[in-house]
């Protein structure tokens, strides 16, 4: 048997409504993933560390503050940094359109706005880690 998807779910700066973010914990849970869920307030650098420490073959940010533009190239940076440029970054959160394409082009592998289908994101973390294993 494979080794179960390791997704770290962190919830960046000073935003405090985490419940999307446990939503989807719960569901990449119930569809055999090992979470790990950091809590509210975490920093860039505390991530990172996080994703290090576990392995993780993915980090996914919740952010609904508007820091999206600043936060999450920061994570980005500090995973290179530490030599993790095969761990995925997904973001999820009240991101527009045009801003949901810069994040992508700055290395974020998918975008899930508010009422993304759980299961669509479980198919894309099976699939994209899959390719990368």
């Amino acid at each position: 048997m494979p080794d179960p998807i390791r997704i770290v779910i962190a919830k960046p700066g000073l935003d405090g409504h985490d419940r999307g973010a446990k939503v989807v914990a719960r569901a990449l849970r119930d569809a055999g993933m090992e979470v790990i869920y950091t809590g509210l307030h975490q920093t860039p650098d505390q991530i990172v560390e996080t994703a290090i420490q576990e392995d993780a073959d993915a980090v996914g940010l919740s952010i609904l503050s508007g820091a999206h533009m600043t936060l999450v190239p920061r994570v980005i940076e500090g995973l290179h940094g530490q030599g993790a440029d095969d761990v995925l970054v997904l973001v999820g959160g009240t991101i527009p359109d045009d801003e949901a394409s810069a994040l992508k082009r700055g290395g974020v592998a998918e975008v899930f706005t508010p009422g993304a289908a759980t299961g669509t994101i479980v198919e894309f973390l099976r699939e994209r880690i899959n390719e990368l294993k």
